[in-house]
């Protein structure tokens, strides 16, 4: 039997994709927001494509800081942006 592939809805283009192909952005116990490369860290998480596009979506639409229920840090976005052009530019 094939294992099931987890599925998490990117907050930018809001399209359903492998967990492993999203990077996920963390709230953590202690209230502080951050990467999470490993997918483990406690917390709430959220996830988007390591796509520069769905990046300005979920900034422009919020939709990060909604979901994760608090204001995400200008930091953050800058270090997802980051990421994005080292990984995948």
């Amino acid at each position: 039997m094939q294992k099931k592939i987890p599925q998490r809805q990117c907050m930018g283009c809001r399209e359903r994709k492998a967990k492993r192909d999203l990077i996920r952005v963390v709230r953590g116990t202690d209230g502080n927001v951050s990467l999470d490369f490993g997918g483990k860290a406690p917390g709430r998480g959220a996830y988007i494509c390591p796509n520069p596009e769905c990046l300005k979506k979920a900034m422009k639409s919020k939709a990060l800081d909604r979901s994760l229920e608090v204001t995400i840090p200008e930091e953050v976005y800058q270090r997802l942006a980051k990421e994005m052009e080292a990984n995948h530019g």
